[in-house]
């Protein structure tokens, strides 16, 4: 039975929000709350699987958010290279997820259906909906679609063995989680179906939704998936980076290793 590890790459960082800009409802909404950008890499023995790309630093600036390392970077790093990858999933075309398609000369991409349609739909008439998109990084999809290297599947998705991908909605019509196979368990990847921690356990929704109601049902989804609450890993909460290891004291606060049991309980 194949198992995976999974690394994540803390590429850029916002320390300059306030809680009221992340969560719908805060009874502090004006405290900082720090929100951090990965990226990761699935390893199983010499298959490497990379979920998404990161986030293009000149686009990101305009948000107020930093580089910390560039995917890239963060790949060679964990021994990958780029042109050898035949297998990236997108999780959602958010443009802090697509930034480095063209890094990934030879992959395939995959992604949720119902995210295209989104994307490339009526709902994009709405500033409302499509602020966290740039037309550009959706137009390089539609190429790769034309290319033959965009693989657009249903909601659940057999990726490899040990790896599943399920939609859940929410953040966006087509976000999804991934379930994985660890030495310790059942993980889900949640990415943007859980930007924080908190969101799963206070029941709150994210500021960016398409819906909320898919956005709060995605939290009973993920907790399906996973083992325990200990088991899901979200896709921009800082506390990640005190409950996993850096996989080197270089990589202190850029590369996490996220398939070992965290170090207190979240």
């Amino acid at each position: 039975m194949k198992t995976w590890e999974i690394y994540a790459i803390r590429h850029a960082t916002n320390d300059s929000r306030t809680r009221g800009v992340n969560f719908i409802s805060d009874p502090d909404p004006t405290a900082l709350l720090t929100l951090d950008f990965f990226c990761w890499v699935l390893r199983s023995g010499d298959e490497v699987i990379v979920v998404d790309t990161g986030l293009d630093p000149a686009k990101g600036a305009k948000n107020g958010h930093s580089q910390v390392i560039s995917p890239p970077d963060g790949w060679a790093a964990l021994g990958v290279d780029p042109a050898q990858v035949s297998t990236v999933l997108l999780t959602h075309a958010h443009y802090d997820h697509l930034g480095y398609l063209d890094a990934l000369p030879n992959a395939r991409f995959y992604m949720q259906a119902e995210e295209m349609a989104y994307v490339t739909g009526p709902w994009m008439e709405k500033p409302t909906f499509r602020h966290a998109y740039w037309p550009d990084e959706i137009a390089r999809l539609v190429h790769l679609l034309y290319d033959g290297r965009l693989h657009l599947h249903g909601r659940d998705h057999d990726v490899a063995d040990g790896i599943s991908a399920h939609w859940v909605g929410g953040h966006c019509a087509g976000q999804e989680v991934l379930r994985i196979r660890t030495e310790r368990g059942w993980v889900v990847l949640a990415s943007d179906a859980l930007h924080y921690y908190e969101e799963y356990e206070r029941g709150i929704p994210f500021t960016v939704a398409f819906n909320i109601s898919d956005m709060i049902a995605a939290h009973d989804r993920i907790r399906t998936l996973a083992d325990s609450d200990d088991h899901v890993l979200p896709g921009h909460d800082p506390r990640l980076l005190g409950l996993y290891p850096a996989v080197s004291s270089e990589l202190e606060g850029k590369i996490l290793r996220l398939d070992l049991p965290p170090e207190k309980a979240s």
